[in-house]
């Protein structure tokens, strides 16, 4: 209990950042300036924004410039849930238990949001400039935000899952999709967080190795959790994997196979962290409270 509550503690402070970076609601374009932050201020884990911030503060970062990073990575995570829930992609009507963007502002103000929301990001991340002008970090850690989003990371997995569905499956190109769909913004927030913080080459490595192997473990665990949870946990439709006809580890592993391997990315991952001099218990601790969790 005590972990969720630090949780919680946490995601009210990532709230107030959010809150202070979103645009404001006016001008002839209001309303798909309202369909973003009904996009954002919908709720969720706040997991990426909060792990960028603690992996900060694991290489001793005290600077707000974190925080504009901090709001742009929760920006393009709910461009993708925005997108992903699309009736050309999965179709789904309610996303963390509350109807879903193109369902309350119609499909075409669903597309226009994620695609603010991603340009958004991106003016957001930015105004870290304003923070500190001199810091060259901000402009590795904005290479890091571009890459791991684009074509060779987020949308590049998404690609290759929407290519495949409804189609043989092999465990090789589902490590892949799952690598870039999923572990690919992961391993941007802890690597913008030690970017920023003035991590050496060496520690980055193994910093984004840890939140690849963590990415993975979560997207195994949502598969699990699509098959063993309920809706009103999740806050989404169970069973959507199977509706859309996906080849999940579920299906090509099994659901005893699956928790095994959940389990042996999370040690490899918490590993490879404890390896660091430096340290951040919470950060270990959340890194395993995520891959255990039940919604």
């Amino acid at each position: 209990m005590e972990m969720v509550q630090q949780i919680n503690s946490k995601v009210m402070g990532i709230e107030e950042i959010l809150k202070r970076y979103l645009p404001k609601e006016e001008g002839y374009q209001k309303i798909v300036i309202e369909a973003m932050n009904y996009s954002i201020l919908a709720g969720g884990k706040r997991l990426r924004p909060m792990l960028m911030q603690e992996t900060y503060r694991l290489f001793g970062g005290k600077s707000l410039v974190i925080e504009p990073f901090m709001a742009a990575m929760e920006m393009i995570h709910t461009y993708s849930l925005v997108h992903d829930d699309l009736p050309a992609m999965d179709n789904d009507e309610y996303r963390r238990g509350q109807k879903t963007t193109h369902v309350m502002y119609g499909e075409a103000f669903g597309i226009l949001a994620g695609d603010g929301l991603l340009n958004f990001a991106f003016e957001t991340a930015l105004r870290a400039f304003d923070l500190e002008p001199e810091n060259v970090n901000i402009a590795k850690a904005l290479k890091i935000l571009a890459h791991k989003a684009g074509i060779y990371g987020m949308i590049g997995g998404q690609t290759v899952d929407v290519e495949y569905v409804g189609r043989p499956l092999s465990k090789e190109r589902l490590d892949f999709i799952y690598r870039l769909k999923t572990s690919a913004l992961l391993e941007a927030s802890m690597l913008i967080g030690a970017v920023l913080a003035g991590a050496t080459k060496n520690e980055q490595r193994l910093v984004e190795q840890a939140a690849a192997d963590l990415g993975l473990a979560f997207q195994i665990q949502d598969d699990i959790l699509d098959v063993t949870g309920t809706q009103e946990a999740l806050g989404k439709p169970i069973g959507s994997d199977e509706k859309n006809h996906k080849t999940t580890y579920v299906t090509l592993e099994g659901l005893e196979n699956s928790k095994k391997e959940v389990e042996k990315l999370s040690r490899r991952a918490v590993k490879q962290l404890e390896g660091l001099v430096v340290k951040n218990e919470f950060l270990v601790q959340l890194m395993l409270y995520l891959i255990q969790r039940e919604q």
